[in-house]
Formats: structure tokens, sequence, C-alpha cells
């Protein structure tokens, strides 16, 4: 799943707290890339080596006190896969650990896709992206930031805590829209919401969660 593998793990926490009130979930991010650390030459590795980092984070979904809660309720859940987009991002188990591709078009696939899937997803619990007022998203790299700021037409803040995590603790793959979260609440003392959580990964596929 790569980087958006927390998403994935808020959407099967989302369908078992919707299934029984009273659970309560707990979800674990851990990644080590410098596993895969790769040696020589090549400018993608290069990059791939110089963007991801170690990490690990979890959360407690469910079960708390709602007035007490500081990331709010998982409202909804979604996942849009791009179509002609499975070359842009890629692993390949090499003989030195996972090998990964990331080419240069994903910024301008994201600008492509993602305003219209992103406006008809959120229009669905009578939302439009104007009215969002938190944004954590992974920070793929500095371009991809870019990308959705500017498909998306977001304020120049908006995706300060995503550049701040990056700079400070690198991509630390799935774990990292966590931190962003809990940089969120650390700074304005509860998530903003509604919030929405965006993460992109191998397929092309963009995983989304909206807090509120």
């Amino acid at each position: 799943m790569g980087c958006h593998g927390a998403l994935n793990g808020m959407h099967a926490a989302y369908h078992i707290l919707n299934s029984n009130s009273q659970a309560r979930v707990l979800l674990c991010a851990a990644e080590l890339c410098s596993l895969h650390m790769q040696y020589g030459s090549d400018a993608g590795s290069a990059v791939a080596n110089a963007l991801f980092a170690d990490g690990a984070a979890a959360l407690i979904l469910g079960g708390a006190n709602k007035s007490q809660a500081t990331l709010g309720a998982v409202a909804e859940v979604g996942s849009c896969l791009v179509p002609d987009s499975d070359d842009a991002m890629t692993w390949h188990i090499g003989d030195n650990g996972f090998e990964m591709t990331l080419s240069p078009s994903v910024p301008g696939i994201i600008e492509k896709y993602l305003p219209k899937w992103m406006e008809n997803w959120l229009s669905q619990k009578g939302l439009a992206i104007s009215d969002i007022k938190g944004w954590a998203v992974h920070p793929g790299g500095p371009r991809i930031l870019d990308a959705v700021e500017t498909s998306l037409h977001l304020p120049k803040t908006a995706l300060s805590y995503s550049r701040d995590i990056l700079s400070n603790y690198g991509n630390m793959s799935s774990p990292t829209v966590l931190f962003i979260l809990d940089s969120l609440r650390e700074l304005c003392g509860r998530i903003p919401l509604p919030c929405v959580i965006l993460g992109f990964g191998p397929g092309l596929i963009v995983e989304a969660v909206l807090l509120n």
C-alpha cells in the first residue's frame, strides 16, 4: 500500500466502528524505509533515498467521549483509481529491497484527475472544497504538494503542516499523515473540521478520509 497505508487502515476502522458503536480500534503504522536504501548513481534511486525516512505512529479511533475527541469523527472514506497510470508509481522487489519508480508525470496526473473526483466525493456529504478547514495531505514530495495546492485552489497556508513534516521528518510512507494530524492537533488544540486526509500510492491510487 505504501504511502496511503494508514488511510486504508482508517477505512477498515470506519467500517468496524459503523458495525459496533462500542468498538475501539488501535491503528498502528510503522515503516522502515531505510531497509530499502538503494546504492548507485541512478537519479530515481537518489531521489527516493533523499525523500524517504523511517517512522511510526498510532492512534485510537472510537469508543471515546465525542466531546473529548481531538480527531473528530470519520465521516466518509473514498478511493480513486486513476486510469492509465499503472506505471506512474511502482515498487519492484530487487536484490537490495524494494526499488521505487516515481514518474515525473505524477504531479500532472494529480492536477488533472484530483479536482473533479474530490468535488464529487465531498458533494456526497453536502460539502465543497472551500468548506474544508483542515488538510492533511501526504507529502510524497514537494511537487506533489504543489500539485494538490494548485489543482484544488487551496490557500498557501493550507498545506503548511504537510510541508513542515516533510522538511523535519521526511516521507515516512504510511505514518506520515498521522504525524501531520498530530501536528494539527498540537498547534490548533483540535483538528480543524471538516478535515480531509489524502494519500497517493501505486496504482495510481488516491485514498481519502473525511473527518467531521
